[in-house]
């Protein structure tokens, strides 16, 4: 008995990073800033989201982890291979042009988190664009995932900057279990964003590829599934400390719409130095966690998709279209960030509502694969991960249609 227990606790930490780190880095330059804008204008109201949200996450985080495990390949390589290269090519197309966004979002947290420091970000930007392309350039995928498991430590900053704020926490937990609907253009915006920034697309064709390159086989399907679990947990939790920190910071004070999240990281100061500095601290490493995942979940992602050659763990050589394409979006997600008046904003917002709009096919093709028996045999989904899945698909479209109803509607009527 002990000795068994001793070996998946052995395992367990052996294949620890994937499922973790993909959750965590979940809580991006993007996702804080979306988390602070629903806590700025709309208080405690939305907290109840973040419940069937990582149902949703959990599920499909482990979908992929299974699939991974199981047929030793990414995602985007499964799709090509049974549903054919056009589909793959504009299904890449689409989370490149998202995921670009969402590298840029993050460059933009680097520099506003310092920025506030008096530190320019025609300094920080170009400084962080180099670490980040030597880090993953120059090292191996073991050394990568042990960098990045310890910045995934550094999320605590929200918790103790949410607790620092003193925030109402009887309706805190009220709304946390009391859904809210409000036929409103902005909170239907919002509540896409919130599912677009939790469960993004590039997270699930990441999440598999680092599966397979960890060389996590179906043996270590136990374990991997309970580090998915955990990982989903801790990314709610940060989440429910950022919007709870903005909606006790500043909601309470004066509801509005933010800028961005170094906005939200001021409306904190008045609760106290450590408070704001923890917030930015935190704003800072996640911006920085992000900007390194996400090129490189999009570079795994096409180079699959399209038969190229990837991995960290080979050398430029040996995948050149894999290294090029991963600078070719450090260089221009960062170099964006350092164009005067760029609308860098709106463009964050855009992208989280394009995640939650582009997931529902994400998802079919998903539930589609892990439901083959060709390629899944006895680890094809129980009924309750079909359902959850498909639910999902339906609201996830109906939410979609009903914003572009009501974005109409306004436009016609204005």
């Amino acid at each position: 008995m002990l000795k068994r227990l001793k070996y998946h606790i052995l395992v367990f930490f052996a294949v620890i990073g994937p499922g973790f780190i993909t959750a965590m880095v979940d809580n991006d330059a993007g996702g804080i800033f979306t988390y602070s804008q629903a806590g700025a204008r709309y208080g405690y109201l939305p907290l109840w989201t973040l419940a069937p949200i990582t149902v949703l996450l959990v599920v499909t985080q482990e979908m992929c982890s299974r699939m991974g495990a199981v047929t030793g390949k990414g995602l985007s390589d499964l799709i090509r291979e049974e549903f054919g290269l056009r589909t793959t090519f504009f299904m890449m197309a689409l989370l490149v042009a998202a995921n670009l966004t969402n590298v840029m979002a993050n460059f933009a947290g680097v520099a506003s988190s310092l920025e506030l420091f008096h530190i320019s970000r025609y300094i920080s930007v170009p400084l962080a664009a180099a670490g980040v392309w030597l880090l993953i350039v120059k090292g191996t995928y073991e050394r990568v995932e042990k960098i990045f498991l310890i910045a995934t430590v550094l999320y605590v900053c929200y918790i103790i900057s949410g607790v620092l704020v003193k925030p109402d926490w009887k309706s805190a937990a009220i709304y946390s279990v009391k859904p809210v609907l409000m036929l409103d253009p902005g909170y239907i915006t919002m509540l896409i964003g919130m599912v677009g920034t939790s469960v993004a697309p590039w997270m699930q064709f990441y999440l598999q590829a680092a599966v397979v390159e960890k060389g996590i086989s179906a043996k270590d399907y136990t374990e991997s599934r309970i580090e998915v679990i955990v990982g989903c947990i801790a990314m709610s939790v940060i989440a429910f400390f950022i919007i709870v920190a903005c909606a006790g910071a500043i909601h309470s004070v004066h509801p509005r719409d933010i800028n961005d999240a170094a906005e939200a990281a001021l409306g904190l100061k008045p609760f106290g130095q450590y408070a704001y500095l923890l917030f930015c601290a935190g704003l800072f490493n996640a911006s920085l966690f992000a900007a390194c995942v996400q090129p490189l979940s999009t570079s795994y992602t096409v180079c699959e998709g399209l038969g190229f050659e990837s991995g960290v763990n080979r050398r430029f050589s040996e995948a050149p279209i894999f290294y090029w394409l991963f600078t070719l979006l450090i260089v221009v997600g960062g170099g964006v960030v350092l164009i005067p008046e760029f609308p860098l904003v709106k463009m964050i917002l855009l992208s989280q509502v394009i995640n939650g709009a582009l997931l529902p096919f994400v998802l079919i093709y998903m539930i589609r694969l892990v439901n083959k028996d060709r390629l899944m045999k006895k680890w094809k989904n129980s009924t309750f991960y079909n359902v959850v899945s498909w639910v999902s698909v339906v609201v996830m479209i109906g939410l979609t249609v009903a914003l572009v109803v009501f974005s109409v509607r306004d436009l016609i009527s204005g």
